[in-house]
């Protein structure tokens, strides 16, 4: 049997297995993504009863050599972070892009980190949009998407602030005067490349590309987050 050493992690989503226990996924610094099962955690005496809720950074360790491993060890490292409304339908959308995006155990230190900036940017934030936006763009640069916000994808000419252009999926951004949903400006452009997102309108492009970019690693299934937010009259749309 293998057994890790303690990780640094929080908890993406848990649901019930059996009448006494949880399976929990769970987001760590070196592991990546993983699913452990979680025996007896719903019992009223349980000691991670309290402990294995969402944005809780926790100190972990699990034992087992298949898909699916045995918590063994869960202990709070610091305070839950104070995610309240919309910070915290926005953490849950977060956490469901990652079940949704990130393979089972890939290691991925570096969006953990961008994980954590991006709960803390929610816990503090009036508007939660500009932290979404960051880790989405973060979230699919970590994925390899790689488009080129800088240059115009059929020229290869600098971006040009005063100049519209057309998003084609794969390839990128083509100088073009149509005006569609696929059509961005320059300055929004270089506000992407440089994760500027301090204007409303860019701000507005920002989340009307993520969606395009998201779609095919997301597929048809239409994320419950969404679902949630609409249901307690907040957006994510």
């Amino acid at each position: 049997m293998i057994i890790e050493n303690w990780q640094r992690g929080f908890v993406l989503h848990r649901r019930a297995y059996s009448e006494t226990s949880l399976l929990v996924d769970l987001f760590t610094e070196e592991t990546g993504r993983l699913t452990v099962l979680a025996k007896g955690a719903r019992r009223k005496q349980s000691a991670w009863k309290g402990v294995l809720q969402p944005f809780t950074p926790l100190l972990l360790r699990w034992a087992g050599k298949g898909e699916l491993k045995t918590l063994t060890k869960a202990e709070p490292a610091a305070i839950a972070l104070p995610l309240q409304q919309t910070a915290l339908f926005s953490g849950f959308y977060v956490n469901e892009l990652l079940c949704r995006v990130i393979e089972q155990e890939t290691p991925n230190p570096l969006l953990f980190q961008y994980y954590l900036q991006c709960l803390m940017m929610l816990a503090q934030a009036e508007n939660v949009e500009p932290a979404l936006r960051t880790f989405e763009f973060q979230l699919l640069q970590i994925l390899g998407y790689g488009v080129d916000f800088g240059h115009c994808a059929g020229s290869g000419l600098p971006i040009d602030v005063a100049m519209t252009y057309q998003y084609r999926e794969e390839k990128g951004f083509i100088a073009s005067l149509i005006k569609n949903n696929q059509t961005f400006y320059g300055r929004d452009l270089l506000a992407f490349q440089a994760l500027e997102f301090t204007d409303a309108d860019v701000l507005k492009a920002a989340k009307r590309f993520t969606r395009m970019a998201l779609k095919p690693y997301l597929g048809n299934n239409p994320l419950k987050s969404r679902e949630l937010f609409s249901q307690n009259i907040l957006y994510l749309k």
